[in-house]
């Protein structure tokens, strides 16, 4: 970032938010610096073995071998990094040798810069709108991005700027992308573990495992900002579809998670409910593991027989031509 770029604001208030509701990319920018610094341990994310191979098992999933073979690309580009998860993990992965990220939201930028600096790892960022990357053409090897294409106002435009700064042949790769079903069984479920958890709280005995009245009403409030910022759902075709108008070839998509996501979205909306570290090492432990042998089963089983578009997340890979 430069002394240019505008400074996050830590929270959002309830003005920012109504006026939020007219204002998609003020509601990005409001949503997501409210959350940057505590986004990681919001979503479990880490640096370590645990992450690196889930980002990497993502790239193998959609990538041919044949390319596999080949890393590292030189150059790498994350657009909408967030704290920077998916390409941070990446290079460790070996999958790049060093990065760029950006992001709408400053605070992200921040976070993903600071993040990539703790580890060593050759990174640079900017403030950016992904309908506008601001790059020349011909620059990267490797475009990626992690639950980013469902924010974006216009995704194919978005799509035709990642392959703009691709070089010939250069690949991109998005993951993290909600499916129509699999957005309504997330939402339905998270909706209703919220409700029991809030309210079996309020039992005698149990106050200490509420979090203060205070702090559920600011997650309130983010939970607006985040359901204003949540723009998209797909099916695979419509990624596909979408890549290919934007100039990408051999486009292809896989999906993921299925009962691991029925899992997956109530516990973590327990973890939002209760106060921090409450839970404990043994509810991670077992979120993780019930969390893996649920995918396992979902890619071993569940793929043979639920549709394809029954899966809560797309992965989306296509090339720039040459």
């Amino acid at each position: 970032m430069t002394s240019s770029d505008p400074s996050p604001q830590p929270h959002a208030t309830a003005e920012q938010v109504e006026a939020a509701r007219h204002d998609s990319k003020l509601a990005q920018v409001l949503y997501h610096d409210w959350e940057a610094e505590n986004y990681d341990e919001k979503w479990s994310i880490s640096y370590d073995q645990r992450c690196v191979e889930y980002a990497r098992g993502r790239f193998d999933a959609v990538v041919p071998d044949r390319e596999i073979r080949n890393l590292p690309y030189e150059r790498a580009l994350e657009i909408g990094c967030g704290t920077g998860f998916f390409l941070l993990n990446l290079i460790q992965a070996g999958v790049a040798r060093r990065g760029s990220v950006t992001d709408l939201s400053p605070g992200m930028v921040k976070v993903a810069i600071r993040n990539g600096q703790s580890l060593g790892l050759d990174i640079d960022g900017r403030v950016a709108d992904a309908e506008g990357v601001p790059y020349h053409d011909d620059t990267f090897d490797l475009v990626v991005g992690h639950a980013v294409l469902h924010h974006i106002p216009d995704v194919e435009l978005s799509l035709r700027e990642a392959i703009r700064v691709l070089r010939p042949g250069g690949r991109f790769v998005f993951a993290g992308e909600p499916t129509t079903v699999g957005d309504g069984y997330a939402r339905a479920l998270s909706t209703l573990t919220w409700r029991i958890t809030t309210n079996v709280t309020k039992l005698p005995g149990l106050s200490s495992w509420r979090r203060p009245q205070a702090e559920l009403d600011e997650s309130s409030r983010a939970a607006a900002l985040e359901a204003l910022v949540d723009l998209h759902t797909f099916t695979p075709q419509d990624l596909e579809r979408m890549a290919t108008n934007a100039g990408a070839v051999e486009v292809a998509t896989i999906t993921e998670e299925f009962t691991a996501a029925m899992l997956g979205w109530p516990l973590r909306t327990v973890e939002a409910a209760v106060p921090p570290g409450r839970l404990g090492w043994g509810w991670a432990r077992f979120a993780f593991t019930g969390w893996k042998t649920l995918s396992w089963m979902d890619a071993n089983v569940w793929r043979h027989v639920v549709p394809k578009s029954w899966f809560y997340n797309v992965v989306l890979t296509g090339i720039k031509p040459s």
